[in-house]
């Protein structure tokens, strides 16, 4: 790992949409999100009936990372989670799933889910080390390249964030 990143996360707004979008479209070319689908996510993140957090990294005035997570009952699921190439290895990746799982616990989440693909070896390394534990597979999962997804679970996301912490 290399020199931990120092950062600044705060909630995801339209106006983040264009730049996510950037980092989006060169970390997932094939299975990118559309503004829209973001667009939608942020409609149900705000006001009392919210049931989505989305988070952005910013690091030296720029979007190096973002996270999501939508909460149903008892259950999270972490929508997307992506960090800038050139910050790999810094853990910001960690920064963010502790966000998400902050979020969950205070959706007041049981457990979480999330999948990730399968040839991804260093997310799901992240997910583990966090207390995510594999518990099945959906086929074909990322459309078009026809990648399965590993489906992982992190049950009482309360316990994996403790000492957890945002440098900067």
């Amino acid at each position: 790992m290399t020199e931990p990143v120092r950062c600044a996360l705060r909630e995801m707004r339209w106006w983040d949409i264009d730049p996510v979008l950037e980092l989006e479209r060169d970390l997932f070319p094939e299975d990118a999100w559309s503004r829209g689908m973001f667009w939608s996510e942020l409609a149900h993140a705000r006001g009392p009936e919210a049931t989505r957090r989305y988070v952005v990294a910013e690091t030296g005035g720029r979007i190096t990372g973002y996270a999501g997570l939508v909460a149903s009952g008892e259950q999270g699921d972490v929508q997307t989670i992506a960090v800038a190439r050139d910050l790999w290895g810094t853990g910001l990746g960690g920064v963010l799933l502790a966000e998400l799982l902050r979020a969950a616990t205070a959706f007041e989440c049981a457990e979480v889910m999330l999948e990730c693909r399968v040839d991804n070896v260093r997310a799901q390394k992240l997910y583990e080390r966090f207390g995510f534990e594999p518990i099945g597979f959906r086929r074909g999962y990322y459309q078009p390249g026809n990648v399965d997804a590993l489906v992982m679970r992190l049950t009482d996301p309360s316990t994996s964030v403790q000492g957890t912490e945002i440098n900067g």
